[in-house]
């Protein structure tokens, strides 16, 4: 007896009975009613890995270019860092309506989430003002908050738990191999296009994903995704038991299941631990120039160490992982080595002579072990949610959205609190930088005859006495007195912007080691929690728990073959 396939995608073994559906409703009905052999299902999380990456391209293209886009729009730093504020707050709300997820369904959220993220980031540089492209981001940030809890809901659908941690490893390259699409392509760009190319540029990508996406993106249809998938060998059973399966009851009372301290927790301390890979994301452009000198293009190549590192380092540990069959031991050392990394980077934020690479290879470190802890964590998290409810996955997840996007909103709003110098330093700095070079020979000629100078200070424009004008004349001579009168504008600048740009300069790195702390304090905060999730310590006794498993499935398939 054929087994049907509402979709029209049967499998071997397993030929449909009922008409396939045509090409038009394929791009909307993507639900698979058999769980995909290997080939397909690689195929469909390479795909979710592709869009994620160019969603976080999307995203984070305007922090490596943020100086030009101040200068453009005449920002201040503080509307700048509204711009990210409210982005991240429209997004922790847009990651509680991907919760939806649970009953609607991932892939068409995914889908056309990116071609509507590929269309705003066109428009985003022809936006007439600051306010639109508040709005235009805003917009941008909604999509990427639902996109944000059904990607990783898709990766869990489609990758059982003895494989967990290896694929939520490639997930997690997502936003990292967005950072470093990013600054590879404006570090290597920069010198020849303009921010609006590199806008451009993201948006043009993700357009052309989206094709591929469009056609080939499929996901598990309810009763298949709504049950725990130790391994593959767990298939056959999946399929039997989801005949019998109710979606709707599955997800009865789902928000409450996720109302736990090992979900609730978790998210925040995740959220809290990450606040170092915000401020790079965010910051490090500002932070670099401010402190160091250096261009948008030289920080977004210092850039490249860490995203490179990190990216690297998500996908070994998730196949290590995956092989020991536990998660809180590489959690738990990736967490101390973390502490201690960026520890370092903290105290050396004092120091404005530290060398290029030294930051370099310091970030080569921090990098690998924020991969050591955030794909083991996403695999333990996941399997936290599946113990509690299966069929809540992308609700467990919109929580722990919903607290992230939270969290870096909050962290955007509090940077210029705890850094104070960085505003003036944005603002005025690159101002009263080319007024101190214009008015050079002007001032010059000031700091020579201090003197008179204060005495003709004294007197509005045109009211200066004969007496005096003819002491300044004698004592400067025509030619410095046309000089300084050439660079009355630079020497205004200077005088209303100087002190308070010459303060912030004095201060900004002791204030932003004061951030770095706080970061470090969140990963911190995050060790603890890691006992909370659910998971073996011992690699031994996660085997035994493999085992027993296989055992217990081998004599369930058993029963089913007898029972017919």
């Amino acid at each position: 007896m054929s087994v049907s396939s509402p979709t029209g995608d049967g499998v071997a073994g397993k030929p449909s009975t009922r008409p396939r559906r045509s090409p038009l409703v394929r791009l909307w009905r993507r639900d698979l009613a058999h769980y995909p052999e290997s080939a397909r299902r690689y195929a469909y999380l390479a795909i979710v890995v592709a869009t994620t990456v160019v969603l976080y391209y999307l995203l984070y293209i305007q922090y490596a270019v943020a100086t030009s886009i101040m200068a453009h729009y005449g920002m201040t730093f503080g509307f700048f860092i509204s711009i990210s504020v409210v982005g991240n707050a429209v997004g922790a709300f847009a990651s509680l309506v991907a919760g939806l997820a649970d009953r609607w369904g991932r892939a068409n959220m995914v889908v056309y989430g990116l071609l509507l993220a590929g269309i705003v980031v066109l428009v985003l540089p022809h936006a007439p003002n600051k306010g639109t492209y508040l709005a235009l981001f805003a917009a941008l940030s909604f999509v990427e908050g639902i996109v944000l809890v059904a990607t990783p809901a898709l990766i869990r659908d489609f990758s059982p738990q003895l494989g967990r941690a290896t694929a939520m490893g490639y997930w997690t390259m997502g936003p990292v191999v967005g950072s470093l699409v990013v600054t590879t392509v404006t570090s290597h760009t920069l010198d020849s296009s303009t921010w609006e190319d590199e806008l451009t540029y993201a948006g043009i990508t993700a357009l052309a994903v989206f094709v591929v996406a469009l056609f080939g993106l499929r996901e598990l249809s309810p009763r298949l995704r709504d049950q725990i998938m130790v391994s593959l060998r767990d298939r056959a059973l999946v399929e039997a038991r989801a005949r019998g399966l109710d979606p709707e009851r599955a997800l009865k009372g789902h928000w409450r299941q996720m109302l736990r301290l090992d979900v609730i927790g978790s998210a925040f301390a995740i959220s809290v631990y990450l606040l170092l890979y915000y401020a790079a994301v965010g910051n490090f452009v500002i932070y670099f120039s401010a402190t160091f000198g250096y261009s948008e293009q030289r920080t977004n190549g210092l850039a490249n160490w860490y995203w490179a590192a990190n990216a690297i380092a998500l996908v070994v540990t998730g196949l290590v992982s995956d092989a020991l069959k536990v998660r809180k031991p590489l959690m738990l050392l990736g967490g101390v080595a973390s502490v201690v990394a960026s520890g370092v980077f903290a105290m050396l934020a004092t120091h404005p002579h530290t060398g290029y690479y030294t930051f370099a290879w310091l970030f080569v470190g921090i990098g690998v072990f924020g991969g050591l802890t955030y794909a083991p964590w996403m695999a333990a998290f996941t399997e936290t949610v599946e113990k509690h409810n299966p069929a809540a996955t992308a609700t467990g997840l919109a929580v722990w959205g919903w607290i992230l996007r939270l969290v870096v909103a909050a962290s955007a709003a509090f940077i210029p609190v705890v850094v104070t110098s960085v505003t003036p330093i944005v603002d005025h700095g690159a101002e009263v930088k080319a007024a101190q070079a214009q008015a050079a020979p002007a001032l010059a000629i000031v700091q020579a005859h201090p003197a008179i100078f204060a005495e003709l200070a004294k007197y509005p424009p045109g009211s200066v006495p004969p007496e005096v004008q003819a002491r300044a004349a004698k004592e400067v001579g025509i030619a410095g007195l046309a000089t300084v009168q050439k660079a009355q504008p630079q020497l205004k600048t200077l005088k209303e912007h100087g002190p308070s740009v010459q303060k912030a300069a004095a201060h900004g790195p002791k204030q932003w080691r004061t951030w770095w702390w706080v970061c470090v304090a969140g990963q911190v905060v995050f060790l603890p929690f890691i006992f909370v999730v659910t998971g073996r310590w011992s690699p031994r006794r996660a085997r035994e728990d493999a085992e027993a498993h296989d055992r217990a499935l081998a004599a369930e398939l058993s029963a089913l073959g007898k029972d017919g």
